[in-house]
């Protein structure tokens, strides 16, 4: 069992406030020139599962395996992503896209069939011929601004499409707007 470490050992957040000094519009537009991977977050408080597509999920340790990801409070999952235990974050490429767009679209019911999905025998729901996916209990949550992050830690995973080291695959990202596929043709030398 992995139980949630103390906010206050998590993040020491300075108490003073600063004064405003970018624009919400100002800061996404600095955001839409840095593009972000895409993942698909389902989880389930015990009324039925919810997903979302994000662009901020964020390795942060290999030991042990955590990972964090934010969620916004507009959105429709936020509730229960706020009281699930565990979450399957499914980690996406250029195969995926519709996922993704399905998982960005409000108002949808994500499991109505539209994509595969499966329960796990843990009763997570999972989407089925992703690229990967990672089942997580949440260790740790943090409100920061209209955001919450989510800090988890990984309990199982499969890879269905592996990407070697050093090579492209198909990776999908989220820049200015839109979905794109890296891949050789994007590689740069260095």
């Amino acid at each position: 069992m992995f139980h949630a470490y103390p906010a206050e050992t998590w993040l020491e957040a300075p108490k003073q406030r600063f004064p405003p000094t970018l624009s919400a519009e100002e800061f996404k537009s600095l955001f839409r020139g840095h593009p972000g991977g895409v993942a698909v977050v389902t989880a389930d408080a015990g009324e039925g599962p919810v997903a979302l597509t994000v662009s901020s999920v964020v390795s942060v340790s290999a030991e042990p395996p955590l990972l964090i990801f934010s969620v916004s409070a507009l959105s429709s999952a936020s509730e229960v992503l706020s009281r699930s235990e565990t979450v399957v974050v499914h980690l996406l490429d250029a195969h995926d896209v519709d996922l993704a767009k399905f998982g960005a679209t409000p108002g949808v019911d994500r499991f109505d069939q539209t994509h595969r999905w499966s329960s796990l025998a843990t009763g997570e729901a999972v989407y089925d011929d992703v690229r990967a996916w990672v089942r997580c209990a949440v260790i740790n949550r943090m409100e920061v601004g209209t955001a919450t992050i989510i800090a988890v830690h990984a309990l199982e995973s499969r890879v269905m499409r592996d990407v070697q080291a050093g090579e492209p695959g198909d990776a999908l990202v989220h820049h200015n707007r839109s979905w794109h596929r890296l891949g050789e043709h994007s590689k740069l030398e260095g």
